[in-house]
């Protein structure tokens, strides 16, 4: 209580092993401001901060600011909150207003994206136009995914296996391997992604087999990560635990047979027991382009 309710300069004084408990307890503002929908800067203060740990960190995200009004809107806020303000905007007279805003208030206001921008400049010999917004453009590549996500939609757990060669990649794998948050995660970068379910008992489709077009990917995961994650699935709905369906010996069985499989037919194979969805998601980029080569 005591550490988290003095002022900095009230605890100067205090042991050095002091200083480190209560930069840990301290509680620290990040005020993210955007002129679209935020998405950038958000990216960018997660990468930074997980470089940091034991520090609590409250965000606060400000999106479309792309009004003197807005600025002052978000002034006031960091006012009452004081922290660290990240930004990505283009326009000059909000970009002053911001840094103006905060200069007088003494926090520190860094720009996400001016060196990257004045480097490509440089780079390419070109004036920069800038445009609130313009990556959010609803072009040809916003209606491709668009067209991707539907696509995903339709064709999740084995749904539509008759047009299978329109994908671009059809992700196997057995119960809770990660395939549909997956192939949404793809549809966001256009790619049109499949999944077919491997069920004990149950044969894959035909289809399948004849595919020469798409890029057929083998999942899985490591069997005891496996049952935790289906025993949490059946407790979350109420269903009985007593089943193959999280038996250790069954689960490590359909692992092994579906292993065999993407073995057999020379699919590549990704284990994503211990990756993030956007890492499985990268490695099936690279894969996909080097298919598409």
């Amino acid at each position: 209580y005591f550490l988290n309710n003095v002022s900095d300069s009230s605890y100067a004084h205090l042991p050095l092993h002091l200083h480190v408990v209560t930069h840990i307890m301290k509680n620290y503002k990040i005020h993210l401001v955007s002129d679209s929908t935020g998405e950038t800067v958000d990216l960018v203060a997660r990468a930074c901060l997980v470089h940091f740990d034991k520090f609590k960190i409250e965000e606060r995200t400000w999106c479309s600011v792309r009004s003197p009004t807005k600025v002052r809107e978000v002034l006031n806020a960091i006012e009452d909150h004081r922290g660290f303000v990240l930004y990505t905007l283009v326009d000059t007279k909000i970009i002053r207003l911001l840094e103006q805003g905060c200069a007088e208030l003494q926090v520190p206001c860094i720009p996400v994206l001016e060196p990257i921008v004045k480097a490509f400049e440089q780079y390419l010999g070109a004036e920069v136009h800038p445009k609130p917004g313009r990556q959010h453009v609803m072009d040809e590549e916003y209606f491709s995914r668009i067209d991707a996500m539907q696509f995903v939609l339709n064709h999740d757990d084995g749904q539509s296996t008759y047009d299978l060669d329109t994908a671009d990649v059809v992700l196997l794998g057995v119960s809770r391997t990660s395939k549909t948050p997956t192939c949404i995660y793809l549809a966001n970068r256009g790619v049109k992604a499949a999944n077919v379910p491997i069920v004990p008992g149950c044969p894959l489709p035909e289809k399948i087999f004849s595919l020469d077009g798409p890029l057929i990917i083998g999942l899985y995961k490591d069997a005891k990560r496996l049952v935790e994650i289906r025993r949490q699935r059946l407790r979350l709905f109420g269903q009985d635990e007593d089943t193959d369906y999280i038996n250790p010996g069954s689960v490590a069985k359909e692992i092994n047979d579906a292993r065999r499989l993407f073995t057999k037919y020379k699919w590549p194979i990704i284990n994503v027991s211990r990756k993030s969805i956007e890492e499985i998601a990268a490695q099936i980029l690279g894969l996909y382009r080097q298919h598409a080569d």
